[in-house]
């Protein structure tokens, strides 16, 4: 068997049985993703995915609408945190407007899939149509099918959207059965009294929509395009065989929703650190994951994806490349 063998060698290196801990496991796991016991980390890359949101009227957000835009353009000019991590860690990255609330000029550097100008309020309607919806899951898979033909294996996802930690809130909430109150978080630097605003709102939001179990129509009811599109480009990244990163509460709020759609898609993801957001604990529990940094990080953009990936080469690399008890003519354990 792959897993058997991919384990002898592991436990064959010049090192006591499990003593590099995690990199061990996650060896084992990129070679069982890649059915080899000598894996490759290729061309890695990092998508970023842009949306507005209506919800953000409601005051959830301690930041305006607006500042979406200001970032695309940010990441655009290569001055956010996600492109300094990713230049360090030599990753490509890929930005995409999925539905933010401007007209951007045409440019080499962004992937258009605008779906709409943002989504609505799903204190008043749905977020998105039904039709909405299968576009973005649509988008997500072309893009990432694009990058997987440009001879990338592993991909990130990152994200930027003003208001969308009330939207991965409500994901989580509905698809962990939690109350609000186990998924909420302060986003973009809420104080107590907008916390408490944001979860009344949200609160009144369940009930506006009352009981709903079918994966899709939550991310329909309550997703970002830019989230509903990372599901759909993480559901292709697993049928690709590519290896998933997985950021913050955001990406794994869209993660939790291709899980349900797919089981089978958490045997290629590897979550990278834990963030700072409250939810995001309670949602890893609930997936029964670990992640590889613990930082207090809560900025998003897939920067714990950039950050978190020389541990993975680490992986990939002693497997690869380190010498074994025969080869260095080492006495092994008796």
């Amino acid at each position: 068997m792959l897993e058997e063998q991919i384990q002898h060698k592991i436990d064959f290196k010049t090192k006591p049985v499990g003593a590099l801990g995690t990199l061990e496991k996650l060896a084992l796991q990129i070679g069982q993703v890649q059915n080899s016991i000598s894996p490759t980390l290729n061309n890695p890359t990092i998508a970023v995915f842009a949306g507005d949101h209506g919800i953000v009227n409601e005051e959830v957000s301690a930041y305006p609408q607006e500042v979406t835009f200001q970032m695309v353009m940010n990441f655009l000019q290569g001055g956010a945190a996600i492109n300094v991590f990713s230049r360090q860690n030599k990753i490509q990255l890929k930005i995409v407007d999925a539905g933010v609330n401007f007209n951007f000029e045409p440019c080499g550097k962004l992937i258009d899939a605008k779906i709409a100008f943002g989504t609505k309020s799903y204190l008043q309607e749905k977020a998105m149509t039904k039709i909405q919806l299968q576009q973005c899951l649509g988008k997500g898979t072309e893009i990432v099918n694009a990058i997987f033909e440009a001879n990338c294996n592993i991909i990130g996802f990152g994200e930027m959207g003003i208001g969308n930690t009330s939207s991965a809130t409500m994901l989580m909430s509905y698809i962990c059965d939690l109350p609000i109150e186990k998924c909420v978080g302060r986003g973009t630097g809420l104080n107590d009294v907008q916390l408490e605003h944001k979860i009344n709102t949200l609160k009144k939001v369940q009930s506006f929509h009352g009981i709903i179990s079918d994966p899709q129509e939550i991310l329909q009811t309550f997703g970002g395009f830019e989230i509903a599109q990372m599901c759909g480009a993480m559901l292709a990244a697993y049928a690709n065989k590519m290896l998933i990163l997985v950021d913050g509460f955001i990406a794994s709020s869209a993660f939790l929703v291709a899980h349900k759609i797919n089981p089978k898609i958490i045997s290629n993801a590897i979550f990278c650190h834990l963030s700072d957001e409250f939810g995001h604990q309670n949602l890893l529990d609930y997936l029964k994951v670990e992640p590889l940094l613990k930082l207090n990080m809560r900025l998003g953009e897939g920067t714990g994806c950039a950050v978190a990936y020389p541990i993975i080469e680490s992986a990939v690399s002693f497997l690869n490349k380190m010498a074994t008890f025969e080869s260095a003519d080492i006495s092994n354990k008796t």
